[in-house]
């Protein structure tokens, strides 16, 4: 039994990361065992989490992974109390918002309101938030909140009074300087970078109720379907796949999702290995490159050597599967936003090009134009993307995919082929049944 919160914020930017970072804290140190997910497809807040949970941050997206496969995904969690930090603003988004997984979860949302310059109406804006679900016909529960960067004394006082006795106060985030996490392009630095002090955790922790925040949650509704009849019911099998797969894993190569590894475990050998570092390509039937940051290190990938490797054994038929920033690792080049080009693998018939603002970010779905490592003709697959490079591709390039929703390359297609190999855009989750697939494609008893 692990029961769980939602933490929503009233907008992008409230702090739900710090607050949820804090929580996790108080929770621990009051005994419990926490597990931390994340609403929505990022890779960066999970990060943060794993960092203070010492355990992998589960993804919780219904575009992604479906409702069955959203409480798959909550359940195959470890401890005794999940703490599910929210995206946006809590009713935001139209594939996947905070309120739609929380609802899909059937557990109550804690929402983390500013409180720097009010009191009175941070009450106002909790109650608005509450009845806001009524209005639009959402079934969740708005339990109470926490006040971020809300002092103590008569602020905390101000903001507990003016709360209708049905909308609990939680506690605080304490305005302090050391409870700030730096930013980049896509969005905060990862956790293995900028983890926040545990000290400054533990003294925000002293000012939220720990066993208020437990007393709280509550248990979602098993899955209709178990992962086993899922997989299954797609007509592929279950049993182990007779291959090997090596996984990029460095600070160039950081996103994926835990679950995704899971699966490589689960019905596979999967090895590990830094192209930063200069590591030999491992003996292996397929390569998943997962999306990261190769644009922060891409002279160093170009002298390491291990891209030119990866480009010379995907010429001579090994499957090499990238997303996003494997996509840019699989191109000729890489040019960044300052104008520096490097080398990359020369996989793909591409040149990508680093710029200042995003080029794409949304929630995706894709319809495969021919079998390619991930879908079969005609399949459809759903996925995320959030990048800011462009791909300028060769006239005789070969697309995988239309896009049915997305931008995709070019706005209207995705997935570079070359070779047995394919390069995309757009993350998918285990969920969408696409790592099945390439493990199935690659397997030596396909």
């Amino acid at each position: 039994m692990m029961n769980g919160f939602v933490l929503g914020g009233v907008s992008s930017g409230v702090g739900k990361t710090v607050a949820t970072l804090a929580i996790v804290q108080a929770l621990e140190d009051a005994g419990h065992e926490v597990q931390p997910a994340k609403a929505g497809p990022d890779f960066i807040d999970p990060s943060h989490h794993e960092a203070i949970a010492d355990r992998p941050s589960r993804t919780l997206d219904l575009w992604l992974c479906g409702k069955d496969g959203l409480r798959r995904n909550y359940h195959r969690g470890e401890g005794d109390i999940c703490v599910v930090e929210g995206v946006m603003g809590l009713y935001d988004g139209d594939g996947s918002s905070t309120a739609m997984v929380a609802e899909a979860l059937d557990v109550p949302v804690v929402l983390v309101v500013d409180a720097k310059a009010g009191m009175e109406s941070v009450a106002a804006t909790a109650l608005g938030f509450r009845e806001y679900a009524d209005a639009i016909g959402r079934d969740i529960e708005v339990a109470g909140i926490v006040a971020q960067r809300a002092h103590g004394g008569r602020h905390e006082q101000g903001i507990r009074d003016a709360l209708p006795d049905d909308l609990e106060f939680f506690g605080r985030i304490p305005p302090k300087p050391d409870l700030e996490i730096p930013d980049r392009h896509l969005g905060l630095e990862m956790g293995g970078e900028a983890a926040l002090p545990r000290e400054a955790l533990r003294e925000a922790a002293e000012t939220l109720e720990a066993e208020r925040l437990a007393d709280v949650a509550s248990e979602p509704p098993e899955p209709e379907t178990s992962a086993a009849e899922m997989v299954a019911g797609t007509g592929r099998s279950e049993p182990s796949v007779d291959a090997r797969i090596a996984v990029a894993d460095d600070a160039a190569f950081c996103f994926r999702y835990p679950a995704t590894l899971e699966r490589f475990r689960e019905r596979a050998e999967l090895v590990t290995f830094s192209p930063l570092s200069g590591d030999s390509v491992p003996d292996c039937d397929g390569v998943y490159l997962p999306g990261g940051y190769p644009e922060l290190h891409a002279s160093e990938l170009e002298s390491a050597g291990t891209l030119s490797e990866l480009g010379e054994l995907a010429s001579d038929g090994l499957p090499v599967l990238g997303e996003c920033g494997g996509l840019m690792a699989m191109s000729e080049s890489l040019t960044t936003a300052e104008g520096e080009t490097s080398a990359m693998a020369g996989i793909l018939p591409a040149e990508v090009t680093m710029h200042d603002r995003y080029q794409a970010l949304d929630h995706v779905e894709l319809e495969a134009i021919d079998g390619t490592l991930t879908a079969t003709a005609g399949e459809t697959i759903r996925g995320h993307e959030f990048h800011y490079s462009s791909a300028d591709v060769a006239g005789d390039a070969r697309f995988a995919f239309e896009t049915v929703r997305g931008d995709g390359i070019d706005g209207d297609h995705d997935g570079l082929i070359e070779y047995e190999s394919l390069g995309t855009y757009v993350h998918v989750h285990p969920e969408s049944g696409a790592f099945d697939r390439f493990l199935e494609s690659v397997g030596k008893n396909s």
